[in-house]
């Protein structure tokens, strides 16, 4: 294990943001954080990198370097007016850490920005700023790496491509790695663990594969008398206003309308449902 976040609580005032939240992540692993806009997702990044006390709780890192955790909340804070060389070096300082000039180079090569670069950073693609936020995240060498929303701004290249970037840090250099995201099919490419966050809670945390299951194969059926299906009722359906919600088995649909065949039900319509987007109700935070 190389983070373990326990029974975190936080509130402002009578506003309660993170309930009995917690997370765990293993070397080499990349565990994400699915949630709403106001779910608590920042604040318990913050709080995982120190930025902000809990009421209770605790957190936990396992690694063996100086610095423990590294990290990008919201957005990478880079100063514009400077190159890729010249930041690593100015936050290099503010942690302590004179580098020399292969070493900085060393770092931008580790993240695929071409140290041969001089133009302010300013000039640089969301992409660019991305990897160069985590090439100064990785300063110190900490085991565990916290990544929030770095998919934003991203075009679809720039997305597939970071990805790659991610999978790589976490299986060639074996880093813990959280990250959040609202783009749910990416997570489910990237990420070993998966877990839900609604309201400041847990509400699911899974293997991806267990998660993605139990969740897409959800599906809404629609017709008229629907409710009065037994063979849905004997499924497991629920009934959910004029549909019948029920999950069906990989490759148990077939079976499921030959039987709703034999007992004359007419469905209209059947729609897959993720039963995530009820996370994009919350209330903003």
């Amino acid at each position: 294990m190389i983070l373990a976040g326990e029974s975190i609580y936080k509130s402002y005032g009578d506003l309660e943001v993170l309930s009995d939240v917690s997370l765990k992540c293993k070397a080499g692993d990349i565990h994400g954080l699915i949630g709403a806009n106001g779910a608590g997702k920042t604040t318990l990044f913050k709080i995982l990198l120190g930025l902000v006390t809990p009421d209770a709780g605790s957190v936990n890192f396992f690694g063996e370097g100086a610095k423990k955790v590294g990290g990008i909340v919201e957005k990478p804070a880079l100063y514009g007016y400077l190159n890729a060389s010249e930041n690593l070096k100015v936050f290099a300082g503010i942690q302590g850490i004179s580098l020399k000039k292969h070493q900085i180079n060393e770092s931008l090569d580790r993240v695929g920005l071409s140290p041969d670069r001089k133009d302010p950073v300013s000039n640089f693609s969301t992409g660019m700023k991305q990897r160069l936020g985590v090439a100064i995240a990785m300063l110190n060498k900490p085991g565990c790496l916290i990544l929030d929303e770095p998919f934003s701004g991203l075009d679809p290249l720039g997305i597939t491509t970071f990805r790659e970037f991610i999978l790589q840090l976490a299986q060639e250099e074996g880093l813990g790695i959280v990250i959040s995201s609202h783009i749910i099919d990416e997570m489910s490419r990237l990420c070993n663990h998966l877990s839900i966050l609604k309201d400041g809670k847990i509400t699911h945390s899974d293997s991806t594969e267990k998660l993605t299951i139990n969740l897409l194969n959800i599906y809404r059926f629609y017709g008229p008398n629907i409710s009065q299906s037994r063979v849905l009722k004997d499924s497991g359906a629920i009934q959910e206003g004029n549909c019948m919600k029920v999950h069906i088995e990989s490759g148990q649909m077939a079976n499921i309308f030959i039987r709703l065949g034999k007992e004359h039900t007419t469905v209209t319509s059947m729609i897959p449902d993720l039963d995530l987007n009820v996370l994009f109700k919350s209330e903003a935070q």
